[in-house]
């Protein structure tokens, strides 16, 4: 067989094992709730690989190989400011928000907690949380399809249409049928997957160079500056960019869904240990990987087209076809786990949040997970057709939906966890500031407007809520009293946690 065979092959083989999970799960989904949040049943490795795996998309394989490639450790801090992220998102926001979700009346989705926790009468919180995910969601799968047709593409020598439709379609298939659970599960996989390949690739590498000091001689004969965090001219403007993409974790709806699912309060502590592990070793795995790659292409004399192909490119030099078929797959696993996140997550705002917040009609039985099937693919259309014509770099669309949630939701999940005082108003105002904000920052270049708009876009969020709260009349004695047993809730289960 030819190699290419051999590597359609092994994809074909994980695209049935991504079906399969979904035929399974869709056994296991009845009622909207199964749906849209697999009934509260996820364990903490499952919660834990799913959260990972969603929020580090293409982006981890293509996206920060490639920045990496480029301009070397300078751009590893993107990284760093995200692990720390994670790590503050899972202490501090998984444990009370999972609380919190059930007792303001069972929420399944963030605008619908939104909406419980201010005592939103008139939905408009709600409706307008919902817009916002669907608008933001819709370039964050965009952006997964664009890096599903660019892998076809520099793989299989495929039309960046044809794959973006292949791996779409799939996509599209198991999310349809089996919901939150097979978003899940799948992702489960899919982060071992990217883990296993992550490390694996490196090391193929290191010995393909010669050992660890051959390769950082090549590394170094390429950029002297390579190596080091700080060279490169790293800017103080940079570097608070780079790290503020942590601030955006609290914001981030298919990351913090995964909160709301677990099983127990109690198992948010052994989710974020595997969870936090998983993200370090990733990101080590996905630095490494481009470093490795400055040595071999330039010691084949060989230069990129496309500097986001490195993992592809070194997967394919370095293994046996079918080997370099699984690791392909694993890119493929990025990429999907994220679509799949995003589109659950937009499907629920669609049907839980608008279409809820407008009519006022409860959805019984399993008519909302057939809502919520239609809305996936509704969703999944117009992203797909925003993504036929790419102008953008995979690592400046994920920016720009990054930013949008983070500055937009951050700071209200954050007051509406720890502050009693938060309002439906303030939520509402300082919610449409983060998002006008962090939108109309990103058009702007130059000067101060170099900085990340989430920076920016996050912290008029946090003013706003604030004051327009102060100004507003506080919530009523319901929600008082449902704040402080949620609290209570929360802080008896720390107790009880080990340590």
């Amino acid at each position: 067989m030819s190699d290419p065979t051999w590597q359609l092959i092994a994809i074909v083989l994980y695209f049935a094992a991504m079906v399969g999970i979904g035929v399974w799960s869709f056994t296991r989904t009845g009622d909207k709730g199964d749906y849209m949040l697999g009934g509260r049943g996820l364990g903490p490795v499952a919660s834990a690989l799913s959260a990972g795996a969603s929020d580090m998309s293409g982006w981890l394989l293509m996206g920060l190989p490639g920045a990496l490639y480029l301009s070397g450790l300078v751009e590893l801090w993107i990284a760093i400011g995200l692990t720390a992220g994670a790590w503050l998102n899972w202490k501090f926001i998984a444990p009370r928000l999972r609380t919190y979700t059930e007792v303001a009346d069972d929420a399944i989705t963030v605008p619908s907690f939104f909406s419980n926790r201010t005592d939103d009468h008139a939905g408009l919180l709600r409706i307008t949380a919902g817009v916002i995910i669907l608008v933001f969601f819709t370039f964050y799968v965009s952006s997964g399809m664009v890096a599903g047709g660019r892998f076809f593409q520099a793989s299989f020598d495929t039309s960046y249409t044809t794959g973006m439709l292949v791996v779409s379609g799939i996509v599209i298939l198991y999310t349809l049928i089996g919901g939150f659970l097979a978003v899940s599960y799948t992702d489960v996989v899919q982060g071992l997957m990217m883990l296993a390949a992550l490390i694996l690739v490196p090391i193929a590498g290191v010995v393909h160079l010669g050992g660890l000091g051959d390769t950082v001689d090549a590394i170094r004969s390429v950029d002297a500056h390579a190596l080091s965090l700080f060279g490169g001219g790293l800017t103080t403007m940079a570097f608070i960019s780079a790290v503020a993409w942590g601030l955006g974790y609290p914001g981030q709806p298919h990351i913090i869904t995964r909160f709301m699912a677990l099983r127990s309060p109690r198992q948010a502590r052994s989710a974020r240990r595997i969870g936090v592990g998983w993200m370090a070793l990733a990101c080590l795995g996905a630095a490494a990987t481009a470093l490795v790659g400055i040595g071999v292409f330039q010691r084949e004399s060989e230069q990129l087209t496309d500097p986001e192909t490195v993992f592809i490119d070194l997967g394919v030099l370095l293994f046996h076809p079918f080997v370099a078929g699984l690791m392909l797959a694993a890119i493929l696993a990025a990429i999907m786990s994220t679509i799949s996140s995003q589109l659950i997550v937009s499907s629920s705002a669609l049907v839980e949040d608008i279409y809820l917040g407008i009519t006022g009609k409860e959805l019984r039985g399993n008519i909302g997970a057939h809502l919520g099937r239609v809305a996936v693919l509704v969703i999944a259309l117009v992203a797909g057709a925003l993504s036929l014509n790419p102008s953008d770099t995979i690592l400046d669309l994920v920016a720009f939906a990054w930013a949008g949630f983070g500055a937009s939701f951050g700071p209200i999940v954050i007051l509406a966890l720890y502050w009693r005082r938060l309002t439906t108003l303030g939520a509402l105002a300082g919610m449409v500031t983060g998002a006008v904000v962090s939108f109309g920052w990103g058009q702007l270049e130059g000067g101060l407007f170099d900085l990340y708009e989430i920076v920016p876009g996050f912290a008029l969020n946090l003013l706003v809520t604030v004051v327009v709260s102060l100004l507003t009349r506080q919530p009523g004695p319901e929600v008082r009293a449902e704040f402080d047993e949620a609290v209570r809730r929360a802080e008896a289960q720390e107790e009880t946690v080990p340590a």
